[in-house]
């Protein structure tokens, strides 16, 4: 891979990771265009490194939200009294809600790095979850904020994110829909999905970075090192302005622009598989 492939699939991380649309999805279809087997275990992994970037952008944004929720959850863990605070029920939420998508992503990891891979599934999924998202986003009540999420809510919304290990469902797209579901506003699930993120991609990153570092390298015939930190870094520098720009869109906003954008997108998918213009893998 050279580096001006590296910054393009970096940058679209970056911009992609925390908007409904699926940055796995797009990264799928544009390493395909750029003439990657998007199943290789090189690509794979190249695919989930880079997310860290986006999710240390995530970390430093919500620095002050960090670092008064988890000396929150350590105090009240020796201390019963403290254990009503908002603060420490919220952290113990996301560390709940963060369990489902560990645990499938692990028992199901094979299968998601080959046969979910298929730009297929990739079309369908962009289509598919576009209906969950438009339902969710009509129904919702938004009567619920963040001082009301509870471990229940989390559970719930961490086991629907664990869909979003198919390309082009959307990790963010999963959790926000089954936040808005639950009531909550849709501030609230934008912040909740950012939060859910750190240890899901971190998670993902650590495995991938430890279990397929010789496959990685230049080397023996992948993408390399090298180009894998530039797309980290470029994720990193354009999700900060992504996640800043989110928060303050979804406050005036509904979701509708998204869900057109992945309609759109997942048929002109399928129509090219359809015609032969691209293969699926």
């Amino acid at each position: 891979m050279n580096i001006f492939e590296a910054v393009l699939l970096g940058a679209v991380e970056g911009f992609t990771e925390f908007l409904p649309i699926s940055s796995t999805g797009h990264l799928t279809i544009l390493e395909k265009l750029l003439g990657y087997q998007i199943d290789a275990t090189d690509i794979t992994a190249f695919t989930a490194i880079i997310q860290s970037g986006a999710v240390l952008a995530t970390v430093i944004f919500l620095r002050k939200d960090i670092a008064r929720i988890v000396p929150a959850w350590l105090a009240g863990l020796f201390d019963k009294s403290k254990r009503e605070n908002v603060d420490y029920r919220f952290g113990w939420a996301v560390i709940l809600g963060s369990i489902p998508i560990g645990i499938v992503g692990l028992l199901f990891q094979d299968t998601i790095e080959s046969t979910l891979r298929s730009l297929w599934f990739v079309a369908g999924a962009l289509i598919v979850w576009s209906g969950v998202m438009a339902f969710a986003d009509h129904a919702a009540t938004q009567v619920r904020h963040q001082e009301d999420v509870t471990w229940k809510d989390t559970l719930i919304i961490g086991i629907v994110q664990c869909l979003a290990l198919i390309p082009g469902v959307s990790r963010s797209g999963a959790t926000m829909s089954a936040g808005l579901l639950r009531d909550l506003d849709r501030v609230t699930v934008t912040k909740l999905s950012f939060f859910l993120s750190i240890p899901a991609l971190l998670g993902a990153t650590v495995l991938q970075s430890v279990t397929e570092f010789d496959n990685i390298s230049a080397d023996n015939g992948g993408v390399g090192w090298l180009p894998t930190i530039v797309a980290t870094i470029v994720s990193f520098i354009v999700g900060w302005f992504a996640v800043s720009w989110l928060l303050k869109f979804i406050a005036r906003h509904s979701y509708s622009i998204f869900i057109a954008y992945r309609l759109v997108l997942g048929s002109v998918l399928m129509i090219l598989l359809a015609t032969n213009v691209i293969e699926p893998k």
